[in-house]
């Protein structure tokens, strides 16, 4: 079990790919914290967890909001007294031309997708400096590699975060803490297909493929780290 015994937080783990990554990481030996504003929606997904014999834990918290972050750390560190691995999983969009969208909905895509993964890490860096130890996941997409109309603020949200990732990744390493990116293509998930109900799943990939992939970036040796890694779909549509 290449993760037996780690703590794990996974933000967004209600649905979708956080959901996904809580199992996967749970099956190879993780303490899984699955973390969501929604607490009903996390608590299915731990149960769930604990009905395969893996270990899992809830808690209820807001990405975008600093006190609800530092509250919810040091919850989990009160309960398990380390926290070993970090995947921001958390995103939303609005998808709406420029014109038509809000300020109110601009700050929120910008929140949740950046300011959420910024506001983890400066809690959570601190206490992996001092275990010397610890990786921090960020989920990206490949709307950070190219750009299509009516997303300017999820655009701008994952070219952000790639960018907030490498800076981390070179200013953890010296502390002996890895972070990486993973850049996933669409996935069968309720953020596309809800939103675009007309999408060809067959176009898309299962999430669980993706989660897969977070679980090969945190299980490489101690010595290596990768700093970004796509994955998609073979029949991807938007990327390259």
């Amino acid at each position: 079990m290449e993760l037996n015994g780690k703590v794990a937080i996974v933000t967004g783990a209600g649905q979708g790919l956080g959901e996904a990554t809580a199992h996967a990481l749970s099956e190879k030996g993780a303490l899984t914290i699955c973390a969501d504003i929604q607490l009903e929606k996390v608590q299915r997904v731990a149960a769930a967890i604990h009905e395969t014999g893996c270990a899992s834990d809830s808690i209820q918290f807001d990405v975008r909001n600093l006190e609800s972050v530092e509250q919810a750390v040091q919850t989990v560190l009160d309960r398990y007294g380390r926290i070993d691995i970090l995947v921001n999983c958390a995103g939303i969009d609005h998808t709406l031309p420029i014109e038509e969208l809000t300020i109110e909905q601009w700050d929120q895509v910008i929140d949740v997708n950046l300011r959420g993964p910024f506001l983890m890490a400066k809690y959570i860096l601190p206490v992996m400096y001092a275990q010397q130890s610890g990786q921090i996941v960020n989920i990206a997409s490949t709307a950070a590699k190219r750009t299509w109309a009516n997303a300017s603020a999820y655009h701008a949200s994952k070219w952000g975060l790639v960018g907030l990732s490498h800076a981390l990744h070179v200013e953890a390493r010296e502390h002996n803490v890895r972070v990486s990116t993973v850049v996933p293509g669409g996935m069968r998930t309720p953020f596309i297909l809800e939103r675009f109900p007309d999408t060809d799943p067959a176009n898309l990939q299962d999430p669980k493929s993706v989660a897969q992939t977070i679980v090969f970036v945190l299980s490489m040796p101690d010595e290596s780290v990768i700093p970004e890694v796509m994955v998609l779909p073979l029949r991807e549509t938007s990327w390259p």
